[in-house]
């Protein structure tokens, strides 16, 4: 059964946009704007990232690993799908796990650069898995 990828593809869609204006937008400064637009970037990876790893689980689900995907623990989903080649690299994913556990705590400047940066890192990522969920996705 394929799965409606229409929500995950808006998400990095929507991801890789805020990330394009905070590029234009983000000079360093520390203003309110900056400030403004960062927490945009962190809300969107946040949102992305939950979608992200709801698809992984949705999509190991339907495609025979259901018995196994069963109370697994998020580490236990990213390693089942490095195995099923849908993501590269499993501790750039606990990372992104650890980054998006900060975003409650961004209104610390630090952890928000930290975690604005984590993002852009994700982007790629998450294009990732969306066309390696696209591939195998029957």
């Amino acid at each position: 059964m394929a799965l409606d990828l229409s929500n995950l593809q808006k998400a990095i869609n929507s991801l890789e946009i805020a990330i394009k204006i905070a590029s234009l937008k983000i000079k360093g400064n520390n203003d309110p704007e900056e400030k403004v637009i960062m927490a945009g970037v962190i809300q969107t990876f946040e949102f992305t990232y939950e979608l992200c790893w709801k698809f992984m689980k949705r999509w190991l689900e339907v495609n025979g690993e259901g018995a196994t995907i069963d109370g697994a623990t998020r580490k236990e989903i990213f390693r089942i799908a490095l195995e099923k080649q849908l993501i590269k690299d499993v501790e750039l994913w606990f990372e992104y796990t650890l980054a998006r556990n900060e975003t409650s705590h961004t209104y610390d400047s630090d952890t928000a650069q930290e975690v604005y940066q984590k993002a852009i890192k994700f982007l790629d990522d998450a294009k990732l898995l969306l066309l390696k969920i696209e591939s195998k996705n029957d």
